[in-house]
């Protein structure tokens, strides 16, 4: 077994496509769960898109896990407790443990609302990671095949 796993989620424009989610029974078109694709132990990752106007149709909130929204194409909203916030290409909300959340595609928008939801629980990260190792002697991999 190697210490790495490759999946290929798609273009943006691919994501909808995809029907996906923890369970059947909240399953739908445009969300796609990667780590239930990899051997995940520590974080998770959604990859998601809704049509415009189109909206999650429900809150949640969690006790353990904290979530990571990366906004990458789109114009929407996050409910967030009593909250709204615009959301959009480059957004980035961090969502903690307790804190109501919901999220829809606004009606205007001019592409689906794309976005991808990092989700981790357990011990707190260190600001300066504490456990890398650097080798700056070993080789570089790539082959400039422009140079041939």
């Amino acid at each position: 077994m190697t210490g790495y796993q490759v999946v290929e989620i798609g273009a943006l424009d691919e994501w909808r496509g995809h029907f996906g989610g923890f369970d059947e029974a909240r399953s739908r078109d445009g969300r796609r769960v990667v780590d239930h694709e990899l051997t995940m132990q520590y974080i998770g990752l959604t990859a998601n898109a809704l049509e415009p106007g189109e909206e999650a149709g429900y809150w949640h909130t969690h006790t353990k896990v904290e979530e990571l929204y990366v906004f990458l194409e789109g114009r929407g909203q996050m409910g967030l407790d009593d909250v709204v916030v615009d959301v959009g290409p480059g957004t980035v909300i961090r969502v903690g443990q307790g804190t109501w959340r919901t999220w829809r595609a606004r009606a205007d928008s001019p592409a689906q609302l794309r976005w991808l939801c990092i989700r981790a629980g357990g011990e707190e990260l260190p600001h300066l990671p504490d456990d890398g190792s650097r080798d700056p002697e070993k080789p570089m991999p790539w082959v400039d095949v422009s140079a041939s």
